[in-house]
């Protein structure tokens, strides 16, 4: 079976992130032909159009790795309702200059976790709103806001046995999507 490479897109820079330890314990949950790679985006400068014909090499390096992958998985935050500014940051980046997208044709999945009773709702759907615009199928169901509690990691830093089968249940509609999507 063929060798699917996700772009993991972590919403959030620190260093104790409920997101990023999300991320880190849902891709325990793929299987073996799914790897995955966190992109950096704490050292992309702030966007500037003016930079467009001459980007930074973090901005060089984001594009490419995101060119190199079959898939996206975003893993969010929520602030003010909204993705945090160092998300959208990525995201613009990536997606100039107008035409080089390297976002577009890339499946996504979405999912964050958040201490409020809502999740990333909001986030979740923002990002969709963008991810739409910018040509990124992006797999609808099930949708995932999760409530950081207790029990939602183990010691090890794995998915719980309370939220484990809910979250493998993502994982695995998330695998036939990036299989239907990925070109």
């Amino acid at each position: 079976m063929s060798q699917y490479q996700i772009a993991v897109i972590v919403g959030s820079l620190r260093k104790d992130s409920y997101n990023r330890k999300l991320a880190n314990a849902l891709v325990k949950l793929a299987p073996p032909e799914f790897s995955f790679k966190h992109m950096q985006i704490g050292d992309l400068p702030l966007y500037n159009q003016d930079d467009d014909a001459n980007p930074a090499e973090p901005v060089k390096r984001l594009k490419a790795e995101i060119v190199a992958s079959q898939g996206l998985l975003f893993v969010t935050p929520e602030y003010n309702r909204s993705i945090p500014g160092v998300l959208k940051n990525a995201i613009d980046h990536a997606s100039r200059p107008y035409g080089q997208s390297a976002w577009a044709d890339k499946p996504a999945g979405i999912i964050g976790i958040s201490p409020g009773a809502a999740g990333t709702a909001m986030a979740q759907q923002h990002l969709r709103n963008m991810l739409a615009y910018l040509d990124v199928p992006t797999m609808g169901q099930p949708e995932a806001f999760i409530q950081a509690k207790d029990e939602l990691f183990d010691a090890d830093g794995n998915i719980g046995a309370a939220s484990k089968n809910f979250l493998q249940k993502w994982m695995d509609r998330y695998v036939v999507w990036i299989g239907r999507h990925a070109g």
